[in-house]
């Protein structure tokens, strides 16, 4: 990260850029995730969130027109609920936390259309290639994660964000030590069940390279990525 400071962004840009959705939707999800979450990987989601609108505004899409902001919020900030320590861990943390989500948003009366778009961008964040032709939620959401990376899932839309706005948003939303506090999640959930860790699928991956070097090549990525951590 680099030395600047939150006073060389001006107020207003301050503000914009770590606003979250006033919705009761937003604060119902906070309101399920935080408690759940660890503090590293509950500010992670709401990174994500932040970049992948910086994404949308990039492609020209505008909230209320091409996306529902609550909905883009609810898919970036749940979309590591498979690894909450108080889930089943029967399936691959993905696919767990899209049926979460998605059960939690029948729940808050959301449409089963609503639930089937945030299901498929969670279930899809990391699966490079997909995610990217099923739909704008699905594109953001992987966009978002992707930039919160620094690098190493892709540097498609790294210039949306500049060293003094990404000051900004981790003063708010500190990084503390993430890419390690996820891997961990990760591996502890993958490790749990078979199903849940697939051959060649990330969590599968990951729990095979920390049993056998103690270190994923995604942290080796991450040492020398934009963010460091």
């Amino acid at each position: 990260m680099t030395g600047s400071t939150r006073s060389q962004v001006d107020p207003e840009t301050v503000t914009d850029l770590i606003a979250l959705p006033d919705t009761p939707l937003t604060g119902a999800v906070v309101q399920l995730i935080k408690p759940v979450e660890s503090p590293s990987v509950f500010n992670h989601s709401i990174r994500t969130y932040l970049f992948a609108r910086l994404v949308a505004a990039r492609l020209g899409l505008a909230a209320g027109r091409d996306y529902e902001d609550d909905l883009l919020f609810a898919a970036c900030t749940m979309h590591d609920l498979g690894v909450a320590p108080d889930g089943p861990h029967t399936q691959r943390f993905e696919v767990e936390g899209a049926d979460r989500a998605a059960a939690f948003l029948r729940a808050n009366g959301r449409s089963e259309a609503d639930a089937d778009e945030v299901w498929q961008a969670i279930a899809l964040h990391t699966s490079s290639g997909i995610a990217e032709r099923r739909g704008t939620l699905c594109v953001l959401v992987r966009e978002g994660v992707a930039l919160d990376f620094g690098g190493p899932m892709g540097n498609t839309y790294a210039d949306v964000l500049s060293d003094e706005q990404a000051d900004v948003v981790h003063a708010a939303y500190p990084r503390l030590e993430m890419i390690r506090s996820l891997t961990d999640a990760i591996v502890a959930q993958a490790a749990k069940n078979p199903r849940n860790a697939p051959r060649y699928a990330i969590p599968g991956e990951f729990l095979r390279e920390r049993e056998a070097y103690g270190r994923t090549r995604m942290e080796h990525a991450c040492s020398s990525s934009r963010w460091g951590n």
